[in-house]
C-alpha cells in the first residue's frame, strides 16, 4: 500500500494571501433546496459555491510566465506535465528564524545530514516549519526565503521545482524578486503555501505530483500537492 501525505493548504474565505493579491471568496451559487423547487426552505444545502480567487492563492505554483515579462509566452498550460509529477526529497532547515535568508551552505550541509542527492528533474521541499509556527499570525509573511544564489544553484542543478511553507520563495524586498527572476531564465518553477512537510524530513526520497489546473495563459495555479510513499 502507498502512503499520501496531503501537502496543501484549504481554500476558504478570508484565507491568508499574498500582499494585494485577490482575496478569496467563496458564496453559496445554488442549493439543493433550490434545485428541488422548495419554497421558503427551512435548512440551505450547498450544491454548488461561487469561488472568487487568484491564481496565486493557497499551495499553488508559478508559471514560468509569472517570473518575468521576458517569459510571456510560457504560461501554465504550456508547461510539460513531467514538470509537476517528479521524485522528491525534503530538506530540513526547521532552524531557520523569521526573515532569515537560507544560504547555498545550509542547504549543501542538509542534504548531507540525511544523504540525499539532488537529481536533475527532482522537486526540493524545503521544511522551515513556517507554517506550523505562524499561519494565520502576524508573522505569517515574514517567513525565512532562499537566496539568489541558491536559486541559481538549483537551476544549475536541472531540477524541476523547488516548494516553500511561506507566501514567497525568497525573502521580500531582500531576495524574492531575484528568485523569481532565475527561476524564469533557468527554465524551473517553485510552489508556494505548502503544508505538511514536517512528514517528510528524514524519510529519504519519495513521488511528488502537484498538477496545476489548465488555464489558459495563467500565470499559475492552486494544486493539491501530495508526496507518495511506496511501502
Amino acid at each position: 500500500m502507498s502512503e499520501i501525505i496531503d501537502l496543501s493548504q484549504e481554500i476558504f474565505t478570508g484565507m491568508p494571501v499574498y500582499k494585494s493579491l485577490p482575496q478569496v471568496k467563496m458564496s453559496i451559487h445554488n442549493t439543493h433546496e433550490e434545485w428541488e423547487g422548495i419554497k421558503n426552505p427551512t435548512t440551505v444545502t450547498p450544491s454548488v459555491y461561487k469561488l472568487e480567487m487568484g491564481e496565486h492563492t493557497g499551495t499553488h505554483v508559478d508559471a514560468l510566465n509569472h517570473m518575468d515579462k521576458a517569459y510571456k509566452e510560457k504560461s501554465i498550460d504550456t508547461m510539460p506535465l513531467s514538470m509537476f509529477y517528479t521524485e522528491g526529497i525534503c530538506l530540513d532547515l526547521s532552524y531557520k528564524g523569521l526573515k532569515e535568508l537560507i544560504e547555498l551552505d545550509e542547504i549543501k550541509k542538509a542534504c548531507l545530514n540525511d544523504e540525499l542527492d539532488i537529481k536533475k528533474g527532482d522537486t526540493i521541499l524545503l521544511y522551515t516549519d513556517h507554517y506550523r509556527k505562524n499561519f494565520g499570525s502576524d508573522d505569517w509573511g515574514n517567513g525565512p526565503g532562499i537566496t539568489a544564489e541558491v536559486a541559481r544553484w538549483f537551476g544549475e542543478k536541472e531540477i524541476a521545482a523547488f516548494g516553500v511553507e511561506t507566501m514567497s520563495p525568497g525573502v521580500p524586498k531582500v531576495s524574492n524578486k531575484e528568485v523569481h527572476r532565475i527561476c524564469g531564465e533557468l527554465g524551473f518553477t517553485h510552489y508556494e503555501n505548502m503544508i505538511n512537510l514536517n512528514l517528510l524530513v528524514g524519510r529519504g526520497r519519495f513521488r511528488f505530483i502537484g498538477l496545476p489546473l489548465k488555464i489558459r495563459g495563467g500565470t499559475g495555479s492552486p494544486v493539491r500537492a501530495v508526496a507518495v510513499f511506496e511501502n
